[in-house]
């Protein structure tokens, strides 16, 4: 044992890659606190189970010495094995374009808190469609400049704020490159609800507008600034399709044989299942040209659905809390169902519930995303891509977890969407796990997280937005006709209470 320390401290203190040293912390660290480490070499894997708790949280033996609830105490355990992982990596100009939303506004505090420089850049337009649709986030989400002063008032860290629009204000975006020299920039500025973009032409016009234009600016923004800047683009499993490859889907290209028996390796062929999905397709299209035109340095994330609320940032102040999305155009099905759940409302399952899909939690976003850009390609790479997601799962498979925690009834609906009944998904994802990211999966302990925050402010749930408000096509619609959003009850504490 003692031998085995004194290699992994040389190695440590010696080595000048980046890469290399933090894996060499890594084991050190595992070494001189974990003597029983070294002689059954469980591994990082096991040590970072017992660090975060996620084996005893499933258990419901999570012990807790701070009196915090189970879901608490899991995400600040998490932080802390983060930052004994990642402490040493460099730190960077981090610029956030759609920081305020569901994902971007814990990947801003997430990177603010691991001692990079960000500047969060948002035109406010989710809160705006709030408006649009009559349906707030369930959680009392605040103005940024409330957020940014809770956030400086607990990490003692700045983060800037400039109210920007990717898609209209070009001039500004390029002077705000060029003013703040990022080393990377974080693309979330996109309408990121399939349903959204299908609900009407005025959804599917701005949907496109939006997306495809915001990132075209970018492209043209970074090269007008002639500044090298790596961009890292959210993107979505959807591009891909479901169940089209045959197989296992590759992290974003494939092996081909062509006519006359050529073989390639090409960019995995786009396969939408909305005009969301579409613009998607489309961002990857422009990121192949513009990488090879302008050997743009970019990296693009293939995520699967996100789960979960709180990050171990987030949690810090009440005023930093992410938003919490539960009607049928926003919320993302997982935490539907974990609301509804929560609720006493019985789940609400499209078609057969047979569509196997990708899911993420949203703290494993937070730090694909760091991950991304502390592993940027190089000048004339092609594009980088990574499949973002931690496992796959049959949705009327996720909805039975939910309802045996939570003893609630499913109820099967008509399928708003044009997509196959039932689909296979098998995807490659080992990239990510390669760079170190050991990701959460669907675990009813970690559920408790999203139950705690959906009891809390269940007074700001409007029932009747829960059931889908978007169609795919007219036949879609007619089918769905018999849905009645008021039919919709939520059950009382009270009711709640009894029950149990």
């Amino acid at each position: 044992k003692f031998v085995f320390f004194e290699i992994l401290t040389q190695v440590t203190f010696v080595c000048t890659v980046p890469e290399f040293k933090i894996i060499a912390m890594r084991f050190l660290f595992l070494t001189a606190f974990i003597p029983a480490f070294a002689a059954s070499f469980t591994g990082p894997t096991a040590f970072r189970n017992e660090v975060v708790g996620r084996n005893d949280v499933a258990r419901g033996r999570q012990s807790n010495a701070f009196g915090l609830s189970k879901a608490t105490y899991v995400l600040k355990m998490a932080a802390e094995g983060e930052e004994a992982v990642n402490g040493d990596a460099e730190k960077k100009k981090i610029i956030v374009l759609g920081g305020d939303g569901f994902c971007g506004w814990p990947t801003s505090l997430h990177l603010s808190d691991g001692g990079h420089d960000v500047v969060v850049v948002d035109n406010l337009s989710r809160r705006n469609i709030d408006v649009e649709l009559g349906c707030e986030s369930l959680t009392p989400i605040q103005p940024m400049d409330t957020r940014v002063k809770a956030w400086k008032e607990v990490s003692g860290k700045d983060i800037k704020f400039v109210n920007l629009d990717v898609a209209k204000d070009y001039d500004r975006l390029v002077q705000l490159l060029i003013d703040e020299k990022p080393d990377a920039v974080v693309h979330f500025a996109e309408q990121r609800a399939a349903p959204y973009s299908m609900k009407s032409s005025k959804g599917k016009r701005y949907t496109v507008d939006n997306n495809v234009s915001g990132s075209n600016n970018l492209c043209c923004a970074v090269i007008d600034s002639d500044l090298d800047i790596h961009v890292v683009h959210l993107g979505t499993m959807g591009v891909y399709g479901y169940g089209t490859s045959g197989g296992e889907i590759p992290e974003g290209y494939i092996d081909v044989t062509l006519p006359g028996g050529r073989e390639a390796n090409i960019l995995h062929p786009a396969h939408p299942g909305s005009v969301y999905h579409a613009t998607k397709c489309l961002d990857a299209i422009l990121w192949q040209f513009y990488q090879k035109n302008d050997q743009l340095r970019v990296t693009d994330l293939h995520q699967g659905i996100v789960w979960g609320t709180n990050t171990p940032q987030t949690i810090k102040d009440e005023r930093l809390i992410n938003r919490f999305d539960y009607d049928g155009d926003y919320g993302t099905v997982l935490n539907r169902f974990l609301m509804q759940g929560a609720m006493g409302v019985p789940l609400t399952v499209y078609g057969t519930g047979g569509q196997t899909r990708g899911f993420i939690h949203i703290t494993d976003t937070c730090r694909c995303i760091e991950i991304a850009i502390n592993n940027p390609p190089k000048s004339g790479d092609r594009v980088e891509i990574f499949n973002q997601i931690a496992e796959t799962r049959r949705v009327r498979d996720v909805a039975k977890l939910v309802a045996d925690q939570t003893d609630v009834e499913v109820t099967m609906l008509p399928n708003p969407r044009q997509e196959a009944a039932e689909n296979e998904l098998d995807v490659a994802n080992q990239k990510f796990c390669s760079l170190g990211l050991d990701p959460v999966t669907l675990d009813t302990g970690l559920f408790d997280e999203v139950t705690e925050i959906v009891k809390k402010y269940q007074h700001r749930c409007d029932p009747s937005k829960i059931l889908p408000a978007s169609f795919w096509n007219k036949k879609r619609a007619e089918e769905c006709a018999d849905m009645d959003p008021d039919s919709i009850k939520i059950s009382t504490p009270e009711e709640e209470t009894a029950k149990a």
